[in-house]
């Protein structure tokens, strides 16, 4: 958005599959006034905004939901300094307890004018289909574990569960080889399992090799690579953190991140009283389950095995040096936590948030050396 334009006219749009409710606030003050509903067409939207003046001068809001970026790039494309706003962060009173479309209009287009709304960061379109596949590959990994919970529930009614000490290993795949249940039926449900697992996996591999396929063409291919260089970051879980946050030099400090990630204990003070409770569970909810994996790599002692010595292969050496200073810190960290009697899922989640601090520093640092 260019700051210098002289904005006269403030549209809230309140965006549905089918329908785009519209009202109007001058910048001069005044009521907000309602223009009506119009249909989810872009020409339709685009005669009604055309009534309002120059493009350049006319602010277009509207909140972040299930229709995606579409409306807001052809936005943007047509000279609108539009934006997409963050649904949680927008404010509300408390006793407010009416809600229509119409209403939230005139409240985004009032905001809009008042500049109380928290813009969100929209992802550039190559951005977002690597981030729609890293997604989809989360999906397909769910439901291979559902497939597989339905497999091991149906056996463990017939009293076959398995003795082995892991399953889905190539022993475990030959056990379930040799199963013969005492009735046909029985044999066809167990094979139509199998079958559901084996294709499952098969979805989840095509999804992980295209996402390797696409990633060298990508625009934040460097930082992914650096980010591979930490342990226990792999090349879905580095990919699928840029993915998810996206250009990290628009954080000014670590900080920021980790509340960005939700990583940062909730408060509630008053007074003298100070009262912290637990992690925020704020923004973005995939890379912070990425982030509390990995971290369950660092409470082994730092060292650098045969993989992760393969994935920083070419790197420079500040990234390679930044790489052991976070397993030196983050292991160490993980000790002295877990000797103090805290809960394991307490550990990780705060090597996370510290995780999250040296994934600041390598990003910036892969990017500036990219």
């Amino acid at each position: 958005m260019n700051k210098h334009t002289m904005i006269l006219k403030y549209v809230g749009l309140d965006v549905h599959k089918a329908t785009v409710a519209v009202a109007v606030a001058d910048a001069g003050g005044g009521e907000v006034r309602d223009v009506g509903t119009v249909a989810h067409e872009l020409r339709t939207i685009g005669s009604v905004l055309q009534k309002f003046g120059p493009a350049a001068q006319t602010q277009v809001v509207y909140e972040a939901g299930p229709t995606g970026y579409g409306l807001y790039r052809w936005l943007i494309e047509h000279g609108y300094p539009a934006g997409v706003v963050a649904p949680s962060l927008i404010p509300r009173k408390a006793g407010d307890r009416v809600k229509t479309d119409r209403r939230d209009a005139r409240m985004l287009a009032r905001l809009a004018r008042a500049g109380e709304l928290t813009w969100i960061t929209v992802p550039e379109a190559a951005d977002e289909a690597i981030r729609d596949l890293t997604r989809a590959r989360e999906d397909a990994l769910a439901a291979r574990q559902v497939a597989r919970q339905q497999l091991q529930g149906f056996l463990l009614r017939l009293g076959l569960p398995y003795s082995g000490k892991t399953r889905w290993t190539h022993a475990h795949q030959r056990w379930l080889a040799t199963l013969q249940l005492p009735h046909p039926v029985q044999q066809i449900v167990f094979t139509e399992y199998c079958q559901a697992v084996d294709r499952a996996t098969a979805h989840l591999d095509r999804l992980t090799q295209a996402l390797a396929d696409a990633l060298p063409d990508w625009r934040w291919y460097a930082v992914v690579r650096g980010l591979m260089s930490m342990r226990g970051l792999d090349v879905v879980a580095a990919s699928t953190i840029i993915a998810e946050i996206g250009d990290v030099r628009r954080f000014e400090h670590p900080r920021q991140l980790m509340a960005y990630l939700g990583l940062v204990p909730s408060e509630h003070s008053s007074g003298p009283r100070i009262r912290k409770g637990g992690i925020t569970k704020t923004g973005n909810a995939h890379a912070r389950r990425m982030l509390v994996e990995a971290a369950w790599s660092y409470r082994f002692p730092a060292r650098i095995g045969p993989r992760l010595r393969q994935r920083q292969e070419a790197q420079p050496e500040v990234i390679g040096d930044l790489s052991w200073k976070a397993q030196q810190r983050l292991s160490k960290r993980y000790r002295a936590l877990t000797a103090r009697g805290l809960h394991q899922n307490k550990v990780c989640v705060a090597i996370a948030r510290e995780l999250s601090g040296f994934i600041w520093a390598m990003a910036r640092a892969a990017a500036a050396t990219a």
